[in-house]
C-alpha cells in the first residue's frame, strides 16, 4: 500500500503524466482564473437610467448560475435576488423584474425558455453569454447584452461571468463598485494561486495534498451560510472535473437533518469530508463546526479542514473557488481522467433533442 501511494503521490509531481491526462489544459487555464478578474465587460444597449427593477432572477444551469450564487451571498443586496435553475420563472416576475439569461454557451435550453417566458411576461431582461440562441435574441430584440470570451467550459468561466454580471448590475443602480473590487483582488488572487501550480512541489502544495486525500473517495462538502455558493462550486468542480459524484450542505441547516445521516455509517465508508472554514461567518456557525466533527468522531471520517484564506469574503471567495477547481483536476489526473471534456452531459443533451 505504501508503494501504491508512493506512486500516486509521484504523479502529480510528474509533468509527462499531468500533460498526458490533462491534453486540454485544465490546469492551465485554472492556473489563469485570476486573470478573468480583468475581463472588460461592454454592456451592449444600455438600460435607462430612470428605470430601476423591484427584484432581480438571474436564470441559469450549472456553471452559468455560479455567479449569480456568489453575487446572493457576497454582496447581500437590498432588494430581492434569487438564482432559478429550471425552465421557468417564478410567479412574481413582472415587468417590474430584471430577468438575466446567464448561459455560457448561450444555448442551454431551460435558459432560452426562462428567456423567453420573460418576454412573454414584459419583464425587463438581460443576457450574458459568449453567442449561441441568447446573443442572437437579445440583438433581434434590441435587448442589453454582455457578450463573454468563448472557448472555456463554462465552470472555468465563473470569475468572467462574475465580472460580467457585475457590471450589468450596476448599469441598474444595484451592487455599486463591486465590478472594481474584482479587479482590485487580481494580483492578489494571481500570488495565491501561484502556491498551487504543478510546478510546486506536493510537500508544499496544498492543493496536491487535497487531493491525495480526496481521490478515491466521495467528497461532501460544508460551509456555513457566507460561502453556501463556494461550497457547490467545489461541488460541481468535482463532478465535472474529476467526474466524481459530490455532495455539499449548509451550516446550521446540515445539523438539523443531514447530522444524524452520519451516526449510522461505518466509519470505513468512502466519503472525504471537506470543511470550508472561514473566520468571517457567525460565531455559533464556527461552533457547530467544531462541535460537529467532535461528537461525529468515529462515526465518520475525519473532516478535511479548508482554512479558507483572505480579509475580506469576496477574497476568501475567490480564493476558494480556483483552489476547487485546481483540487478537482489534480483528483482527475489522479483518477486518470481527462478534467474538460463532459462528452456525457453533451450526448444526453443529443438524446433531448431526438
Amino acid at each position: 500500500m505504501q508503494l501504491i501511494g508512493g506512486v500516486i503521490m509521484a504523479m502529480l509531481d510528474d509533468r509527462n503524466v499531468i500533460s498526458q491526462r490533462d491534453p486540454d489544459g485544465a490546469l492551465a487555464v485554472a492556473a489563469h482564473e485570476a486573470d478573468q478578474l480583468r475581463f472588460n465587460a461592454v454592456l451592449v444597449n444600455q438600460p435607462g437610467k430612470q428605470w430601476r427593477p423591484q427584484n432581480i432572477v438571474l436564470a441559469g444551469m450549472g456553471g452559468s448560475a455560479l455567479a449569480g450564487g456568489f453575487v446572493k451571498d457576497w454582496l447581500d443586496l437590498s432588494l430581492p435576488f434569487e438564482v432559478v435553475r429550471r425552465y421557468d420563472l417564478p410567479a412574481y416576475a413582472n415587468e417590474h423584474t430584471l430577468v438575466i439569461a446567464s448561459s455560457y454557451s448561450g444555448n442551454t435550453e431551460e435558459t432560452v425558455s426562462a428567456l423567453h417566458e420573460a418576454w412573454e411576461r414584459g419583464s425587463r431582461i438581460a443576457v450574458i453569454a459568449s453567442g449561441g440562441k441568447l446573443i442572437d435574441f437579445a440583438k433581434e430584440k434590441g435587448l442589453a447584452f454582455v457578450q463573454l470570451e468563448g472557448g472555456l467550459q463554462p465552470r472555468m468561466a465563473v470569475l468572467m461571468n462574475l465580472r460580467a454580471l457585475t457590471h450589468l448590475l450596476e448599469s441598474y443602480g444595484v451592487a455599486q463598485g463591486a465590478y472594481e473590487q474584482l479587479a482590485a483582488n487580481v494580483e492578489w488572487l494571481e500570488d495565491k494561486t501561484k502556491h498551487w501550480l504543478p510546478s510546486v512541489p506536493l510537500e508544499q502544495n496544498e492543493a496536491k495534498q487535497l487531493a491525495m486525500e480526496i481521490v478515491g473517495k466521495t467528497p461532501v462538502i460544508y460551509a456555513g451560510s457566507k460561502l453556501s455558493s463556494i461550497a457547490y462550486k467545489w461541488k460541481i468542480s468535482f463532478n465535472e472535473n474529476a467526474k466524481n459524484v459530490s455532495f455539499c450542505n449548509e451550516i446550521p441547516e446540515f445539523n438539523h437533518n443531514e447530522f444524524m445521516g452520519w451516526t449510522s455509517h461505518p466509519i470505513e465508508k468512502p466519503f472525504a469530508v471537506i470543511d470550508l472554514l472561514s473566520t468571517l461567518e457567525h460565531e455559533r456557525v464556527q461552533k457547530r463546526f467544531s462541535v460537529s466533527e467532535r461528537m461525529l468522531s468515529g462515526m465518520r471520517p475525519k473532516a478535511i479542514p479548508v482554512a479558507v484564506e483572505g480579509k475580506t469574503l469576496l477574497q476568501q471567495m475567490l480564493w476558494a473557488s480556483v483552489l476547487a477547481d485546481m483540487v478537482s483536476i489534480y483528483v482527475a489526473i489522479l483518477n486518470g481522467v481527462n478534467p474538460t471534456p463532459v462528452e456525457h452531459i453533451e450526448r444526453f443533451k443529443k438524446e433531448l433533442e431526438a
